[in-house]
This record gives C-alpha cells, sequence and structure tokens, in this order.
C-alpha cells in the first residue's frame, strides 16, 4: 500500500480512532494504529509478533485491530461499496460485456470459507463439507474485481444456497428493490432480455440469477453459452484470489473471537475495494502495447 492509500484512509477514521493523552500515560497516536491493524490484515501474524514489533502490549494490539477495523467498514463502506442505482448498474453490465463478453450481467455470486479456529460455545456449526471450521464470506464482484455486496458471518456448515437466501442482498433482489434495469431486447429487436447475476448449479435459479445449462447432451449454443457464462463467473474467483493474496491474514486460520473476525473479514474487503480503486488494473494491461507506426523515409536506389 503507499503511502497516499494510508494517508487517505487514516483522514477517514482518524478522528474516530483517536484516543486521550492522560496524565499516566500518552495515547498510541492514529497513525500507528493504524499501522498495527495494516501489518495485521497483510501479514496474518500474531499479536504477539506486532507486540514486540511495536512496543505494545498483546491486549492492546488486539484491541486496537478490533477498533480500527469497525471503523474502517463503517466509515468507508459506504464510499467504496457503489449504491445500488440503475446508472452503477448499468455501468458494470457494460464491462462485463467488454472484458467478459456476457452481455447484461450485473456481477457474479459465490462464496468464500474463511478458515477458522471454532468460536467457542459454537459446536459443529461452522464445520463445512471440506472438514474445517470456517465462516462464510459472499461476495458479488463487478468487472474490476470489486466487491459490490458482501455478507460476511454465515455458518460454515449452510450450503451456498441457504446461505444467500439469508443475506439482505437476496431480501432486495426478490422484492425488486435493486433498481435492476428493466428488461430491454438485444441488438437484433427481438424478446426482452433481463439483467442477471451469474452463479454456478449450487445457487437457486431465478429471473435475476443465471445458471449453465446442465447435462451431457448439449447443442452447439448451449456449450458457448456455458463458456460465456463460466468466464463471467471466473471473476468471483479472482477476486477471491487478489483478496487473499494481498490480505494474507486469509492464509491462516483466524484464531480470533466471533465478532473480531467478522470485523476483520470487514475491514479486509474494504481495504480492497480502496486498493483496486486507487491501483488498480486488469491483466490485459501488462499483454497489450500500443504502438504508433512508424515513418518510413523513401530512399532513391
Amino acid at each position: 500500500m503507499s503511502e497516499r492509500t494510508f494517508n487517505y484512509i487514516l483522514s477517514n477514521i482518524c478522528s474516530a480512532i483517536q484516543k486521550r493523552d492522560t496524565h499516566f500515560r500518552l495515547c498510541i497516536p492514529p497513525k500507528e494504529m493504524l499501522a498495527i491493524t495494516l501489518r495485521y490484515l497483510a501479514t496474518g501474524r500474531s499479536f504477539t509478533d506486532l507486540s514486540y514489533s511495536y512496543r505494545v502490549g498483546v491486549t492492546t494490539a488486539s484491541g486496537i485491530v478490533k477498533t480500527t477495523c469497525f471503523h474502517i467498514w463503517t466509515i468507508l463502506q459506504n464510499k467504496h461499496f457503489p449504491t445500488a442505482t440503475q446508472g452503477n448498474w448499468l455501468e458494470i453490465a457494460k464491462n462485463f460485456e467488454k472484458y467478459a463478453h456476457f452481455p447484461r450481467c450485473l456481477g457474479a455470486i459465490d462464496v468464500k470459507h474463511i478458515r477458522i479456529v471454532n468460536f467457542p460455545h459454537e459446536g459443529s456449526m461452522n464445520f463445512n463439507y471440506k472438514k474445517y471450521h470456517s465462516i462464510i464470506l459472499l461476495a458479488v464482484p463487478d468487472a474490476d474485481y470489486k466487491f459490490s455486496h458482501v455478507n460476511i458471518g454465515g455458518y460454515g456448515k449452510d450450503c451456498d444456497s441457504n446461505i444467500l437466501q439469508q443475506t439482505e442482498f437476496w431480501t432486495l433482489l426478490c422484492s425488486k428493490k435493486l433498481n435492476i434495469p428493466n428488461p430491454t431486447p438485444p441488438p437484433p429487436e427481438g424478446i426482452k432480455v433481463p439483467y442477471v447475476f451469474v452463479a454456478d448449479d449450487a445457487f437457486p435459479m431465478q429471473e435475476n440469477i443465471m445458471r449453465s445449462y446442465g447435462g451431457h447432451k448439449l447443442s452447439t449454443k448451449q456449450k458457448i453459452f456455458n463458456y460465456r457464462l463460466c468466464k463471467a463467473r471466473r471473476y468471483v474467483e479472482c477476486a477471491f484470489g487478489i483478496l487473499s493474496n494481498k490480505w494474507r491474514i486469509f492464509h491462516t486460520p483466524l484464531n480470533l473471537s466471533k465478532e473480531t473476525a467478522i470485523q476483520a473479514v470487514k475491514a479486509s474487503v474494504v481495504l480492497h475495494n480502496i486498493v483496486r480503486e486507487m491501483y488498480g488494473f486488469r491483466s490485459d494491461d501488462l499483454l497489450t502495447c500500443p504502438l504508433q507506426p512508424l515513418k518510413q523515409n523513401k530512399t532513391e536506389t
């Protein structure tokens, strides 16, 4: 993370995490509190390691991370998650058609199991089919790998469709309150085609949720459709990969309380969007190099 990004985050949360000096001790400055939190999220190091690095107590480091993550989410969430307006949806659909060649796509839905050390008194509620304890991050990214909707904290034992149906996103989708643009016909005038979110077979089929064709005996058109849909759906998998690689807290089980674990994941998601907005690039930017035509001087022979 650059100094400019660090200062931007600090300027937004400084007043919220600022403590008062007392006659007995000086408070830890907000700049150091943010540095401790970012170091924890970016490395996944233990609070003991952080306490040695920053010369603070283990309990103090834990409290700083919890408080700072909470304010990163509450203050920066509304600034870096797009508002559900028709204009924003149309812009997302335009980018999906440009990069994934899948028209009228508003995002890709999927879940990520975040490995944890099981919380006290929760038994097997977080024990998933992969044979470890986890909480669920359900996310909907756009074609720039930024998350437009997230839901964090579902039980690891639940299946993907149950997790989706317990979210506010599903409630808004079913009640037609997401401001999704009305169905429009494709360029050659024909039947009206709705705007959709793409998902895999674990999610329910719905007017605005599209899955691939099932079965083995598929026509050529159906195979092409499945290929295009899978290409659009890969964006959520890539977004999860970018998130995990940038914030390595996800590389080891979270040994935190449930509340702190959820706050840490929320902060990581917001920081992911901030970094993508300020320094995001696409892989095709590295594969193409536009060249200007060279002027050739004519020589007489």
